[in-house]
């Protein structure tokens, strides 16, 4: 069975509900230790005396605070409870507030309370209290040396106790270079916004949180077997030098082609119900060349397998309408001609004339 780290009361009016403290959270960190790199040797740290230079056991610790330089007033784990009994046993329930009021850069640690000895109808009567009202109690309690700003929160059958932050340890924003609601420089379009809101509409879900895991803390642990296996232990990997040391900055050039892209979308594509005419639109496709037409469809990439009686037919046909169809051409569909195409119209231009003649 789990062990408490504190023994109280919760004060809920003229109600006091024996309440025992226990962590909520487990640590999953990596393990890394110090190392000696000339022989691999850990570091080790030792709790000395800085009079004498000798090593000092737990028993001979005691706690103290200065009050001046090199000057001490020694405080027991007695004189700590002293000092103000009630604060060090009592979870002081001051107001209930709506759990929406609070923001959520103010929590900080969660802790499960469970009922104490006879504690249990008590308890469970401020649980379903909580739980119907929809609230949650704010509340003081001292854990080890400090005293806590607290919310009292109903988590299925249990009351969970999250330590809050006061006012005074929440950094503002005013040094930060971030953008206002009507700066000009991130001025968000209606069309941008509306495609933003379809990407996160398509990437909602209900909340399942044993799908998320630390696959950073896999990757490292991964590496750390390759290594084995490999038989390097030892081996001091370095840093490229052809890497760059300094990230280069990502450039938004196109915040929609982004957005359409995450969307699954080609970047080129347009929204059926999007009448905003800020981008230009995409270029036409062009018509398919009839048999009396220009001979521009010559200046195009061929088509795979054509047949050799149809090339022929439409090579004497373009070279007979060939000045009039540029013109024709020219005002309808801007060509494209690349290297390529130019080099297969140099090519074919010898045999029309031969078949013309």
């Amino acid at each position: 069975m789990a062990r408490s780290m504190w023994k109280g009361a919760i004060s809920f009016g003229l109600v006091h509900i024996p309440v025992e403290l226990y962590p909520a959270t487990s640590e999953h960190s990596l393990d890394l230790h110090m190392l000696d790199r000339r022989d691999f040797a850990p570091i080790g740290f030792k709790r000395y005396n800085k009079n004498t230079g000798k090593e000092v056991s737990w028993d001979d610790i005691i706690k103290g605070y200065e009050y001046a330089d090199d000057e001490y007033v020694v405080l027991s784990d007695e004189d700590l409870r002293r000092a103000n009994p009630e604060a060090t046993q009592t979870i002081d329930i001051l107001a209930f507030v709506n759990a929406g009021e609070v923001p959520l850069i103010y929590y900080e640690q969660p802790y499960y309370l469970a009922p104490g000895k006879g504690g249990d109808k008590v308890y469970a009567l401020l649980r379903e209290t909580l739980r119907d009202v929809g609230k949650i109690g704010i509340a003081n309690v001292v854990i080890r040396v400090k005293q806590h700003l607290a919310a009292l929160v109903c988590v299925d059958d249990a009351i969970v106790l999250i330590t809050l932050r006061y006012p005074d340890e929440i950094r503002g924003t005013g040094e930060l270079e971030i953008p206002g609601e009507h700066s000009k420089a991130a001025m968000v379009t209606a069309k941008e916004l509306q495609m933003a809101k379809a990407l996160v509409e398509g990437m909602s879900e209900k909340w399942k949180p044993t799908q998320y895991h630390d696959t950073y803390r896999e990757d490292v642990l991964a590496l750390v077997k390759k290594k084995i296996k490999a038989k390097q232990t030892k081996t001091i990997t370095e840093p490229d030098p052809d890497e760059d040391k300094k990230p280069a900055k990502a450039k938004v050039i196109d915040l929609v082609s982004l957005l359409q892209a995450s969307l699954g979308r080609k970047p080129a594509a347009a929204t059926a119900d999007d009448d905003d005419d800020d981008d230009d639109p995409p270029p036409r496709k062009a018509r398919k060349p009839a048999a009396d037409e220009d001979d521009d469809a010559s200046d195009a990439p061929p088509r795979a397998r054509k047949s050799s009686s149809r090339a022929t037919v439409h090579a004497h046909t373009a070279a007979a309408r060939k000045p009039a169809a540029k013109k024709a051409g020219a005002k309808t569909v801007p060509r494209r001609t690349t290297a390529a195409s130019k080099t297969a119209t140099a090519a074919k231009a010898p045999a029309k004339r031969r078949k013309a003649a």
